[in-house]
């Protein structure tokens, strides 16, 4: 490749052996353009294509300001005798840092690594608007309220924001409490009218030459407004009293966080992410409602940024890996079946919680690929365990909302059938009833498709969330996976238990069957056999286990002592 045909690597830097230093590293690789300043940096970024920047740390926050840099990986650079370097670069907006005295190995590797995740970024960006373009899903109206979607806001703030620079903005991130317990205490229509109200409220109070609102999924919305436009207690009050006025009788509260943008040139979905960070810490609290983000919830946000930067190698470099958990029938004390469930396995952080990476992979799409790793690792044993004992257990798996948008999905868990000479009966597909809030139509569409083919169909964490009859009636599912809260309450509410018996009685007289799972004490147990119930999961008969301690337990539970 002759130089010219090379990336180009801008360093920015005032030291000119530092950026000696750089050049030797990467001198063979990119073609290195030099700025003393950011000044001079800004000038080559406008008139050049420049395809990564390094860039000492006090430069970035007015490189950042750029927007012609707003596409281009940018990555600090800082002394390793600064202990807040790390956090500081974050904070202001680049991808990676580096330290000095530059170690070639660690450099060469931190760079490649973030020119392959904008590369596998803008790659997953082509491919999902092409499958949004075929399946017509590209709009830019929420059609329950109205207002504008998600992806259109993070356009549109962008835009906005990077076309006001002298003015301070909100992003200001809302949603409801207990909205799932008024789906489920009422009709969904009611919660749908609360939705639609709450939307009308927003069009009236943001002024729409100046900010913007939208429903970014379920009950949770977001806006775009000057700082001197909005006063947040009043906000609050007003969508106090429009709430009331509906007259439902069940008191709807919000609840909001806010993130103060100090820097527009920072991606509208972190900034959403910082506003989210911030609701989270008051969500429930009936005397405080509002909170704003502040560097005390910067380590939350440097945790979300170590996974997404190290996912792809994680996968790669096989991190993850499956455990299973049985489901027992307690009629005959047998292991009737197991569900699979992902841990990753951190070089440097060891075992990463699935409650810190899950929520990330669904935020940015990765969950798709991880599931499908799960699919193939699960077809792998159950392959093997057959062809060891000539038994099979069937094995379920999750399949999360974001799948339902891949139009090769039933393609691909027919090809793991084939690949590995199963039968569809042997794994099990687990969906959540988000999925089914999301896009009914089309999950039921899709869910008939599988049990077609001869997939058993499972609905995980019945009672979790929206749950409400008419879906019970609508959706056609093999399998109902009780929630754990049900179960939890079971030794200190009747009506936790009456509820229970009702909805197992219920999903019989519907053909379906009925696990629950959650299960971890003994009175626990003798309450649900006492209902009839005999598929059980939980810690009572085991956590979930590696491959190899799960397949102990199976040929334990045949050989009893």
């Amino acid at each position: 490749m002759g130089k010219s045909e090379l990336l180009k690597l801008l360093v920015v830097d005032e030291v000119a052996e530092n950026r000696t230093a750089i050049k030797k590293i990467f001198q063979n690789d990119y073609q290195i353009i030099e700025a003393e300043n950011e000044q001079r940096a800004a000038e080559i970024i406008n008139v050049d294509k420049i395809d990564v920047v390094l860039a000492d740390l006090k430069f970035i926050t007015h490189l950042k300001e750029n927007r012609n840099i707003s596409a281009i990986p940018l990555i600090a650079m800082a002394d390793a005798s600064d202990p807040e370097a790390g956090a500081a670069a974050i904070d202001s907006g680049a991808f990676e840092f580096i330290t000095r005295p530059y170690n070639r190995i660690v450099v060469n590797y931190r760079v490649h690594n973030v020119m392959k995740h904008y590369e596998d970024a803008r790659s997953v960006k082509i491919i999902r608007e092409e499958q949004i373009n075929e399946l017509h899903k590209y709009i830019e109206i929420d059609s329950l309220t109205g207002l504008i979607n998600r992806e259109t806001f993070y356009k549109r703030a962008a835009a906005l924001m990077q076309s006001n620079p002298d003015t301070k903005y909100y992003i200001i991130y809302l949603d409801i409490s207990c909205f799932k317990a008024i789906n489920d205490l009422f009709h969904i229509e009611t919660g749908n009218l609360i939705l639609r109200t709450a939307a009308n409220y927003f069009r009236t109070a943001i002024p729409s030459q100046s900010g913007l609102c939208s429903r970014i999924e379920a009950d949770h919305f977001v806006i775009c407004i000057p700082q001197e436009k909005v006063n947040i207690e009043r906000l609050i009050i007003g969508l106090d009293s429009t709430m009331q006025a509906l007259g439902i009788g069940h008191n709807i509260l919000f609840y909001a966080g806010i993130y103060p943008v100090n820097n527009p040139a920072l991606p509208v979905d972190q900034m959403c992410d910082r506003a989210n960070m911030a609701l989270r810490k008051v969500k429930g609290n009936y005397m405080n409602r509002y909170s704003y983000y502040d560097a005390g919830m910067r380590e939350l946000m440097l945790q979300d940024q170590m996974i997404v930067r190290d996912m792809e190698t994680a996968l790669q470099e096989d991190q993850f890996a499956i455990f299973l958990q049985p489901v027992y029938n307690i009629k005959n004390d047998t292991i009737v079946s197991a569900e699979a469930l992902v841990r990753w396995f951190h070089p440097v952080n060891g075992m990463i919680s699935p409650g810190k990476f899950i929520p990330v992979f669904e935020r940015n799409g990765f969950i798709v690929k991880v599931d499908r790793f799960v699919w193939e690792e699960v077809c792998k044993f159950i392959k093997k365990q057959r062809d060891e004992t000539g038994e099979v257990i069937p094995i379920s798996v999750n399949v999360s909302r974001l799948n339902f948008y891949n139009l090769d999905l039933l393609e691909f868990l027919l090809g793991l059938l084939e690949k590995y000479e199963l039968e569809p009966w042997m794994l099990k597909l687990e969906i959540t009833e988000s999925a089914y809030m999301d896009n009914s139509h089309q999950l039921m569409s899709i869910i008939r498709v599988f049990r077609e083919e001869g997939f058993p169909v499972l609905m995980d964490d019945f009672g979790s969330g929206y749950s409400s009859l008419n879906m019970l009636k609508n959706l056609p599912v093999d399998v109902l996976k009780v929630d754990m809260a049900f179960v939890r309450e079971l030794e200190e509410s009747e009506r936790a238990y009456m509820i229970l018996k009702f909805i197992m009685n219920l999903a019989r007289d519907l053909g379906m069957d009925v696990i629950v799972e959650g299960v971890e004490t003994k009175k626990q147990l003798d309450y649900l056999a006492n209902l009839g119930a005999d598929k059980i999961q939980g810690y009572y008969f085991s956590k979930p286990l590696p491959v190899p301690d799960f397949k102990k337990l199976v040929e334990d539970s045949k050989n009893p002592a």
